[in-house]
């Protein structure tokens, strides 16, 4: 018995799958919460661009 074939543009039928759709939470891992990630580089490039000031400025 052959199969029929799918267009490329359709999505051929699944055997077997009972479960309804739902959608489903992303997972952002890392990228959560990316206030925190900016605000950490901020402070650090704060703290280095300082170290090089006082080091001009010779304190």
């Amino acid at each position: 018995m052959t199969h029929p074939l799918v267009p490329p543009t359709e999505t051929p039928p699944v055997e077997g799958s009972i479960a309804e759709a739902h959608q489903e939470r992303a997972d952002g891992g890392i990228w959560e919460h990316p206030y925190l990630w900016v605000s950490l580089i901020v402070l650090g490039s704060v703290l280095v661009a300082g170290y090089f000031l006082a080091r001009i400025w010779g304190w």
